[in-house]
This record gives structure tokens, C-alpha cells and sequence, in this order.
């Protein structure tokens, strides 16, 4: 059976080994440190604006990334069926729709990006990184600010009076269009308008 060297004879050779890198013995770290915790950057709290709203706890530069918009991944056709927007009152607005196959469903394993509000005049956007989402503040935002990015909905070019009164938009910006569905463009636009 071998012998094992002693704690010793391995402390001897680790420090020459250190010396030889030039290295001192105390500088090595040996615990793990940790992760300076970024301070929060919001609150939910009560909106004027719907439900509950993301409220910036201290300024907030322009550039700075918030969160990511984490959920459920889920299809559309999954979406569907779990969410039909006319049954209710009121449209799913915890569904966040990344590409054709893909949706983010937060009410499932979503996080606060969830609670972040609309409005056609928002100090945020989504930027989507290879199919995740993450919300960034677009302009400075000052302390007690609530957080809006523009929800944009997607048009079909079907959209009648009913469909715009469902999605309407609550957000009181003097450029509100009224709704949470993206702009008309000469696409989207209906041809009997």
C-alpha cells in the first residue's frame, strides 16, 4: 500500500510551486466570495394605470437592463387554449409572444417583468436576445417612476372597433393611440378605414 506524503511536505511543495509562479502564499483566496447583489432596481406596487405596476426604487440610467422576462415557454396554440382573451373582461397581458413557435407565459414560473405595464409612451423596451427576453430602460427614469414598455400587440389587419376597444390602453400619454395593439402601418391598416 502507498503512503500518502505528509500535510507538511505538501505545504512545502505547494509554496515553492508558488514561489516559482511568484506568487504569495496569503494572496490565495481560499473561500469562495461572493457575488456583490445588485441592489433592486423596483418595487410592484398599486398602478393608476392597471393592476399592479413595476415602480423604480432609485434612478435608473438610460441603457441599464432591468430583468428578463421569464415564464413558461409554451406554443400559441397552447396560449390559446389556456387564455381566451374574449371569454374574460379583460386580455391576457402575462403572455409575452417571442417568435411563431413561441410563447412566454409568466402567470407560469414568471417573474416581476410580468407586472411591468404598458404605455404608447414608455421609458422601457423589450430587446430580445436569441429568443429571451429582456426589459432595458430606453431614457432616464427618476425614483418612484412607474416601469412601461409598449406591449405593440400584434395586428393581423383584421382588427374591427370591438377587437381595439378590448385592447384599450389606460397609459393617459398625450401621444396614446388608444390601444395596446402595435401601430397601424400601411399593412395592418384595414382597408375599409
Amino acid at each position: 500500500m502507498q503512503r500518502l506524503p505528509s500535510a507538511g511536505l505538501l505545504e512545502a511543495i505547494l509554496e515553492s510551486l508558488l514561489s516559482i509562479m511568484h506568487i504569495e502564499p496569503k494572496k490565495i483566496i481560499t473561500q469562495r466570495t461572493a457575488r456583490p447583489r445588485t441592489p433592486k432596481r423596483f418595487e410592484i406596487r398599486s398602478s393608476d394605470i392597471h393592476g399592479s405596476g413595476a415602480f423604480a426604487l432609485r434612478p435608473i440610467p438610460k441603457g441599464t437592463r432591468l430583468i428578463e422576462y421569464t415564464g413558461k415557454r409554451i406554443t400559441h396554440e397552447e396560449a390559446d387554449a389556456r387564455y381566451n382573451d374574449y371569454e374574460g373582461e379583460r386580455h391576457h397581458t402575462f403572455l409575452f409572444s417571442v417568435d411563431e413557435q413561441t410563447v412566454i407565459d409568466a402567470n407560469r414560473e414568471g417573474n416581476d417583468a410580468r407586472f411591468i405595464n404598458h404605455s404608447c409612451d414608455p421609458n422601457c423596451e423589450s430587446v430580445d436576445e436569441e429568443g429571451r427576453i429582456f426589459i432595458e430602460a430606453i431614457r432616464d427614469i427618476a425614483a418612484g417612476e412607474e416601469l412601461f414598455y409598449d406591449y405593440a400587440y400584434e395586428r393581423g389587419g383584421e382588427e374591427d372597433p370591438k377587437d381595439e376597444k378590448h385592447y384599450a390602453c389606460r397609459c393617459g400619454a398625450t401621444t396614446c393611440r388608444k390601444t395596446i395593439l402595435a401601430p397601424l402601418t400601411d399593412e395592418t391598416e384595414p382597408e375599409d378605414r
